[in-house]
């Protein structure tokens, strides 16, 4: 047994130990403290556990305020912490403090391993490593990392029930977990060997998920209850590969985790006509479901956006709404407002083998039969 384990165990003397005997002693009628005990332990192991994010720059801040206020919309009894770069902005730290338990500041790590980050086409993942930092939180007993970019639809405390490493499957490659979402114990010991790890062998896509897949090696065929379901972390990217799936499942989702380059932050939103703006159907972008986006910006615009006007005052920033009357200020370089796209020329009919064979090579036509308006048809037909 542990030191604290023992430290939680009352000493009594032999008189006492007497007056617990019911044998040897008939107690007066007083009132129980058994439930205030239990309920206070419970209250306890709540505040002793706790989700994390992570946030090296504003935009990242943004979505870790909207996956906060999504977890707390949602009830949960946990703690909510939030790990930050020396890059976030001084009234940004300000809006974090109104949505998290703490902020605490870490220094950003980088894997500068720019050769296997160029196989995946996101340089910017090499600061994602950063997040490793979580496990020196060791003021909690376990925690549920969750990334910026995702976002909670229902409550899930009870991930808090799973033991490390429990995270749910990547839909690139289901025998590797993604790294989005997975529950942990906070170790200053594992902190330092992933550490060591990370320098001496690296991360097979330059990024966290490629450490800690690693690291965690056993996780495909060790403890299928280290397995989450994956519906806590749902990929659009997912949705749009498996379409039956996400139709027969994708009601259950709890999370949603809004993979790939292009985020929620980088679109924009008119409040007064309830549209994101830009959310172009060009085959490269097209990984984010419509409603699941348009969700995202509803909770920012309504409850994150208010915290930031506060924080700022007068000085502008960028607030990502092009609805000059509730949000005055112009919206900043970073907010992508890409061209509505040109009418498709008609598509040309092909077989359905063809079809198939382009499905397969990653030739989807977003824009003509494969739209996801087409598919979702298609099935309804079927389903009858």
């Amino acid at each position: 047994m542990g030191r604290k384990m023992w430290g939680l165990i009352p000493v009594f003397d032999c008189s006492q130990l007497l007056l617990l005997c019911p044998t040897h002693f008939k107690p007066p009628v007083l009132p129980i403290p058994t439930t205030d005990a239990q309920v206070d332990s419970a209250q306890r192991d709540m505040s002793d556990q706790a989700f994390v994010t992570l946030a090296t720059n504003d935009n990242y801040a943004k979505g870790a305020m909207v996956l906060g206020q999504s977890l707390r919309n949602h009830n949960t009894t946990r703690k909510l912490v939030v790990l930050i770069g020396p890059h976030v902005a001084e009234p940004c730290r300000d809006a974090l403090h109104s949505v998290f338990d703490e902020v605490i500041m870490v220094n950003v790590m980088d894997s500068g391993d720019a050769a296997n980050l160029a196989l995946m086409k996101r340089p910017d993942l090499g600061v994602t490593i950063t997040k490793l930092h979580c496990w020196t939180l060791e003021q909690y007993s376990k925690c549920v990392f969750m990334d910026a970019d995702t976002l909670v639809l229902s409550n899930i405390d009870e991930l808090f029930d799973r033991e490390e490493l429990s995270a749910a499957p990547d839909p690139g490659w289901p025998d590797c977990f993604n790294s989005g979402v997975f529950v942990f114990r906070p170790s200053n010991e594992t902190h330092k060997d992933l550490l060591a790890y990370c320098a001496e062998k690296g991360s097979f896509d330059g990024g966290d998920q490629g450490i800690l897949n690693s690291y965690f090696n056993t996780w495909a065929t060790a403890d299928i209850s280290k397995h989450l379901p994956f519906i806590y972390n749902l990929s659009s990217i997912a949705i749009y590969s498996y379409l039956p799936a996400f139709k027969q499942y994708g009601h259950d989702a709890k999370v949603v985790h809004f993979l790939g380059k292009v985020k929620p932050w980088n679109y924009s939103y008119d409040a007064q006509k309830g549209e994101v703006k830009g959310h172009s159907t060009s085959p490269d972008q097209c990984q984010m479901h419509p409603d699941y986006l348009l969700q995202w910006w509803q909770l920012y615009a309504t409850s994150v956006l208010p915290l930031m006007q506060k924080a700022y005052g007068d000085t502008p920033f960028s607030s990502g709404c092009v609805d000059q009357k509730s949000c005055p200020d112009k919206p900043h370089e970073d907010v992508r407002e890409q061209p509505k796209p040109s009418t498709p020329p008609p598509s040309q009919t092909v077989s359905s083998e063809e079809r198939k064979q382009r499905w397969e090579a990653g030739q989807i036509d977003y824009l003509g039969d494969d739209s996801f308006t087409n598919i979702e048809q298609k099935l309804n037909s079927f389903l009858k």
